[in-house]
């Protein structure tokens, strides 16, 4: 696993590029049309924005391998992990969707499009997504045995950068190829060796690491699906893992207007100093499909004022 060394507030600071606001983030330009994920849990489509639009059923999962399929036919769904800027509790990992050429080795595609970094529409959003993992870095490998993926990543991935940065890169990765049901573990090696230490940035690597290892790099509310930029469903389901007082927060939902659709409770397994998961369904009333608003935030103990707010666009249709 990790070893971190006061990284929480450090990673903050290098990732707050910009602070977490709290009106409706308006209207977006179209992205990618409806597919099925290709992980489990509640599915991954992206917006289609045509004018009866409706994102379309899942038709089931693929699992990672080492090469492309003999004659893949249609697109597939990856999910990329960066950073999402804001103030501390709110900035960090977030999920983007990325459309790709159906392929049976969408490991290394989710790899490849980790690398490319985020696009011009993630990058000028506000607040903000960008990358730690240093440019230029190249993808020289990847395999996955008994739930174990060992990634090869040129030397450009150890290069500059402090802990917060290390901790940072390590963690989008271990992020983006654990999506898949069949990575449990990531193994970490630069120009074909084995990395046990990033140098003196803090980040020591005693074998292969999983996602609760980069908890630090989380925000206090972790929304894992639906993915930034992603169709939401009606009814629709949010889901992730969240470090907040007695376990409770509030998920609220804006239409394109920032007019409230839903503000309801939610509860996660664990609170108050552990990480517990939460599944909660929501349903709302839009009269067309549109752009909105997905807001989750939890009132401060002393006040009820909102804290730790994370916000996003969703694609949101009417009710099936």
């Amino acid at each position: 696993m990790t070893r971190n060394f006061g990284l929480p507030l450090i990673l903050v600071a290098v990732l707050a590029a910009c602070t977490g606001g709290s009106g409706s983030l308006g209207t977006l330009p179209p992205a990618e049309t409806a597919q099925p994920s290709v992980v489990l849990g509640s599915p991954d489509v992206t917006p289609d924005t045509s004018p009866d639009a409706s994102p379309s059923a899942p038709t089931g999962s693929a699992s990672p391998s080492n090469g492309p399929s003999a004659s893949p036919a249609g697109t597939t769904i990856v999910r990329a992990y960066f950073f999402l800027a804001g103030p501390q509790g709110s900035a960090g990992i977030v999920p983007v969707l990325r459309e790709i050429p159906a392929t049976t080795g969408v490991a290394k595609a989710a790899m490849t499009a980790l690398l490319a970094g985020p696009n011009g529409k993630e990058a000028a959003a506000t607040p903000g997504i960008s990358t730690t993992i240093p440019a230029g870095t190249q993808l020289l490998g990847l395999s996955i045995n008994n739930g174990v993926a060992t990634v090869d990543l040129s030397r450009e991935f150890e290069s500059g950068g402090g802990s917060a940065s290390v901790l940072g890169r390590l963690g989008q990765v271990v992020y983006t190829l654990t999506q898949f049901p069949s990575v449990k573990s990531v193994l970490f090696e630069v120009e074909g060796r084995e990395v046990h230490a990033f140098g003196g940035e803090g980040a020591v690597l005693d074998g292969p690491v999983g996602r609760s290892d980069y908890d630090d790099v989380l925000p206090n509310i972790f929304v894992d699906r639906p993915a930034w930029g992603a169709a939401l469903g009606n009814p629709g389901r949010v889901s992730g893992n969240a470090n907040v007082f007695e376990a409770t927060f509030r998920i609220t939902l804006l239409d394109g207007s920032g007019k409230q659709l839903v503000d309801q409770q939610a509860m996660a397994t664990c609170g108050t100093g552990c990480r517990g998961t939460f599944d909660v369904t929501i349903r709302y009333d839009v009269p067309k499909a549109q752009w909105g608003t997905l807001r989750v935030w939890d009132g401060s103990a002393k006040d009820g004022s909102p804290q730790d707010v994370r916000e996003y666009p969703v694609w949101l249709t009417p009710a099936n």
